[in-house]
C-alpha cells in the first residue's frame, strides 16, 4: 500500500492529516500505492503542547482496565468491519495497487456501531459497561491489523507473483520450479508463520520510542486526536453527521456498481470501457471509467499525488510507449505479444521498477540519515536508553496530559521475556514451516532473515516515528535480490526471492504498525496490553479473512492477473520481474531498456533531491517519482478518476471549506466502501454462473458499419 504522510500523505498512505503509502501498507495508517510509505513528516501533532488539556476533559471518567477494554462486542464489530475493509483493500490491490488509509473510516464506523449498540442496551436496561475511547481504540487497531494483512500478505504483489498466471507473462527459464499457484491451505499457513514475528521484534522498545524519545508518529497521533474528539459531546454530534454522510454515499456507490454490472456481459463491455476522449485515446488507456472507488481515493489523496499520477500517465502512455511501439521489429521482435516481458511490456514494467527503486533508495537513505541524526541528538542530550521498563522514567514533559498518559503507559507493562520468548518460538516454528511450503526457501535463508530483521524493524519503526514513512517494501525488495541471488537461477531463486520478500516485509511492516498503535493508545490512555492483544487478534483474523476473500476473487474471476482483465494485479508482475532481474541479471531486459532504466532511476533520485533542497513553496509543484511510476504499467484511467475526485473536493472547498474539511473524508470513504463491498455480491454472482443481461460496447463508425453488414447478411 505513495504516502508521504503529510506531504505525500494520503490519509493516509490519505487525507492530508494522514499518510500516503505507495503500496505498502494499506489499511495500516497510510495510504498506499504500492510500495514504500513515503512521508514528509505529515502533521506533527505530538503531544498537546499548544492545545488545551485533553485529559482534563475525561478526568471524571473511570478508566477501564486493560481486560475491560478487550470486549467481545468490540471484536464482533472489528470482525464485521475487518471483512468489509478486506474486500476494499483486496479490490484495490488487484486493480491499481493504490490503497488509501481506512483508519478514519474504521474509527468512525467503530464509534457509530458501538455507540448505537450501547444506546440500545442502555434503553433496555442491559448496559453493563459504557462505551469508552479506549474501546474505540481497540476497534480501530484490530480493524487496521485485520485489513492490513490483505496488503502485507502480498495478494496483489509478491504472493500472487508466484503463480503460473503471472509467470506465464514472461519467458523465464526454469519457470516450473519458480511457480506456486495459490491454495487456501498454504497461504493461511504462510501468513500465520510470518505475520506475528514483527509484533515481538520491537515490543521491548515501546517505552524508549514513545516515552524516552517521544517520537511523533504523525499518523498514530492524528488517529488518537480523532478518537478523542469522537468521545466529546461536540465530536459525537459531528461524528453522527459524518456517519450519515458516509452512509448516503456508501449506498449511492453500491447501487452505482450494481447498475453498471447489468451492462458488462462480455469482454470490453460496460461503462468501465467508455471512450471518454475518443477511441484512439482509449487504446492508449486515456479514459474515465466511472469508478466511484478512485473518485473517492482522489478526494483523499493530496492534489500533488493525483497530478503526479496523471503526469506519469501522459509521459508514459502519451509519449514513450507509442514511440517505443514504433520501434517494434528493431528494439524487440515483432513476433512477441504485447504482454511479453521481452517486448513492449518489458519496457513498461522495468522502467516502472527503476523509478520505484530510485525513489525507494533515496528515501531509504534519507530516513536512515534522519534516524542516525535522532540517535546523535539523543546521545548529545545524554539520554541513556533504559535496559528495562522497570527503570525510572525520565521526565519528558511537565504537562498534565503527559503525566497521566505516561503513568498508565508504564503501569500495564509487558515483560521483556514475553517478547524474546515469543520471537524465538515463532521464528523456530517458521523455520520449520516455510521450507515445507516453499522447498526453494531453505531453513538457513529464513534464519538469516530472522537474525537481521529485528535491527531493520527497529530502524523502520524509529524512522516511521520521525517521518511517518514505513519503508517495509524497500526492505522486502532487498530480500528479493539478496535471497534470490543466493539461491540462484537453477535452484528456484525467483520463487525464493518472492517468499523472502514476504517474510521480511511482514516483520518490518507490523513492527512500525505496532508502534503507531502504541502511540495512539498512549494518547487515548489505552493500555499497551490491550493494544498488543488487539493487534494480535486483528492479525489472526486477517490471516483467515484475507486468504478467503482472495480465494473468492481467484475463483470468481478466471482471468485474474491478466494485463487486460478487470483485476490485472499489476504489482504481481512487477515483483516477479524484480525477482527475475535479481536472479537472471540485466540479460532479462529488452534492447535499450537498461539505458532507459538508468535514466529513470537517477531521474527519480534527482527529482527527490530537488524537492528537498528548494523552497517548500516551489517543491509542492514538483511531481513525486513514486506516484509517477504507477501508471507506467497500468495507464491513466484511474489517474483521471482520481483527478475528478480532486476537482470535486477543490470546488467544494471553494464553496464551503469548513464542510469540505469536515465531510470530505466521509464522502470519500462512502464512495470507496460502497463500490468495494459490491465486489462481494458480484463475485458470488460470478461463482454462481449468473451473467449480466446486456453488453454495452463502443465501436468506431467503420467497425460498426462492418458489424451491421455482417448481421444483415
Amino acid at each position: 500500500m505513495v504516502t508521504r504522510n503529510g506531504e505525500r500523505s494520503f490519509h493516509g498512505d490519505s487525507h492530508e492529516s494522514g499518510t500516503f503509502s505507495v503500496e505498502e501498507n494499506p489499511a495500516s495508517r497510510t495510504m498506499t500505492i504500492e510500495d514504500e510509505d513515503h512521508g514528509d513528516g505529515g502533521r506533527r501533532l505530538d503531544s498537546d503542547d499548544k492545545l488545551p488539556s485533553v485529559e482534563m476533559i475525561f478526568k471524571g471518567q473511570v478508566e477501564p482496565s486493560w481486560r475491560e477494554q478487550l470486549t467481545i462486542r468490540a471484536f464482533v464489530v472489528s470482525f464485521v468491519l475487518g471483512v468489509l475493509f478486506t474486500f476494499i483493500v483486496m479490490k484495490l490491490n488487484l486493480t491499481t495497487g493504490i490503497i488509501p488509509s481506512l483508519n478514519v473510516s474504521a474509527g468512525l464506523l467503530g464509534f457509530f456501531f458501538l455507540k448505537s449498540w450501547t444506546k440500545l442496551m442502555e434503553k433496555s436496561g442491559l448496559l453493563k459497561q459504557p462505551f469508552t475511547r479506549q474501546e474505540n481504540t481497540v476497534i480501530q487497531t484490530c480493524v487496521v491489523a485485520t485489513s492490513g494483512i490483505a496488503f502485507s500478505g502480498g495478494f496483489g504483489s509478491y504472493l500472487f507473483g508466484m503463480s503460473s498466471t503471472v509467470a506465464g507473462q514472461s519467458s523465464e527459464t526454469n519457470a516450473a520450479q519458480n511457480t506456486k499457484d495459490p491454495s487456501l491451505s498454504w497461504i493461511i499457513g504462510f501468513l500465520f508463520a510470518v505475520s506475528f514475528l514483527g509484533l515481538f521484534s520491537v515490543l521491548p522498545l515501546r517505552k524508549i520510542m514513545i516515552i524516552d524519545y517521544k517520537l511523533t508518529y504523525p499518523s498514530g497521533t492524528a488517529t488518537a486526536h480523532l478518537i478523542n474528539s469522537f468521545h466529546t459531546p461536540q465530536g459525537a454530534k459531528l461524528a453522527k453527521k459524518q456517519v450519515r454522510t458516509l452512509g448516503k454515499f456508501f449506498s449511492f456507490s453500491f447501487l452505482w456498481g450494481f447498475f453498471q454490472w447489468f451492462f458488462t456481459a462480455g469482454d470490453g463491455c460496460g461503462f468501465v470501457n467508455f471512450p471518454t476522449f475518443g477511441l484512439k485515446a482509449f487504446d492508449n488507456r486515456f479514459y474515465f471509467d466511472f469508478s466511484a472507488t478512485y473518485v473517492g481515493v482522489g478526494m483523499i489523496c493530496p492534489y500533488l499525488i493525483n497530478i503526479s499520477v496523471l503526469v506519469g500517465a501522459i509521459l508514459s502512455w502519451g509519449l514513450m510507449w507509442p514511440l517505443i511501439k514504433n520501434r517494434k521489429g528493431d528494439w524487440y521482435s515483432s513476433e512477441l505479444s504485447e504482454s511479453s516481458l521481452h517486448g513492449l511490456q518489458g519496457y513498461r514494467v522495468f522502467i516502472s521498477i527503476a523509478m520505484i527503486l530510485g525513489d525507494g533508495l533515496y528515501n531509504f537513505i534519507k530516513v536512515l540519515g534522519r534516524t542516525i541524526q535522532g540517535f546523535i541528538k539523543q546521545y548529545k542530550k545524554k539520554e541513556v536508553i533504559p535496559v528495562t521498563e522497570r527503570d525510572s522514567p525520565q521526565k519528558v514533559s511537565n504537562s498534565y496530559d503527559d503525566e497521566v498518559r505516561t503513568k498508565l503507559f508504564l503501569k500495564d507493562g509487558i515483560p521483556m521475556w514475553v517478547s524474546f520468548a515469543g520471537y524465538v518460538a515463532i521464528a523456530a516454528v517458521s523455520m520449520g514451516v516455510i521450507p515445507k511450503i516453499f522447498h526453494q526457501m531453505k531453513w538457513y535463508y529464513v534464519l538469516v532473515i530472522y537474525i537481521v530483521a529485528p535491527a531493520l524493524a527497529f530502524c523502520n519503526a524509529y524512522g516511521a516515528g520521525l517521518t511517518d514513512w514505513s519503508l517495509a517494501s524497500t526492505y522486502g525488495k532487498l530480500a528479493i535480490f539478496a535471497i534470490g541471488a543466493w539461491a540462484g537461477e537453477s535452484h528456484g531463486g525467483v520463487l525464493a526471492g518472492l517468499a523472502a520478500c514476504g517474510v521480511m516485509m511482514n516483520i518490518v511492516s507490523t513492527a512500525s504498525d505496532l508502534m503507531q498503535d502504541f502511540k495512539t493508545g498512549y494518547m487515548t490512555r489505552s493500555s499497551p496490553r490491550s493494544m498488543f492483544f488487539s493487534q494480535i487478534i486483528g492479525t489472526a483474523m486477517g490471516c483467515l479473512i484475507s486468504p478467503c476473500v482472495f480465494w473468492l476473487f481467484y475463483k470468481a474471476f478466471k482471468d485474474l492477473g491478466s494485463p487486460e482483465s478487470q483485476y490485472p494485479a499489476p504489482y504481481a508482475a512487477v515483483y516477479r520481474s524484480m525477482s527475475i532481474l535479481g536472479v537472471e541479471g540485466f540479460g532479462a531486459l529488452p534492447d535499450h531498456c537498461l539505458t532507459l532504466c538508468y535514466v529513470f532511476f537517477f531521474g527519480a533520485i534527482i527529482i527527490n533531491l530537488i524537492r528537498d533542497t528548494i523552497a517548500k513553496k516551489w517543491a509542492k509543484y514538483i511531481p513525486l517519482p513514486m506516484a509517477m511510476a504507477i501508471p507506467f504499467y497500468l495507464g491513466s484511467y484511474f489517474a483521471i478518476d482520481m483527478c475528478v475526485g480532486s476537482l470535486i473536493l477543490f470546488i467544494w472547498g471553494k464553496l464551503n471549506k469548513a464542510k469540505a474539511d469536515a465531510f470530505g473524508p466521509a464522502v470519500a470513504s462512502g464512495l470507496i466502501c460502497g463500490d468495494g463491498i459490491w465486489t462481494l455480491p458480484s463475485s458470488i454472482l460470478a461463482l454462481a454462473g449468473v451473467q449480466p443481461p446486456i453488453c454495452m460496447k463502443f465501436l468506431s463508425r467503420g467497425t460498426n458499419s462492418m458489424v451491421d453488414k455482417f448481421l444483415s447478411s
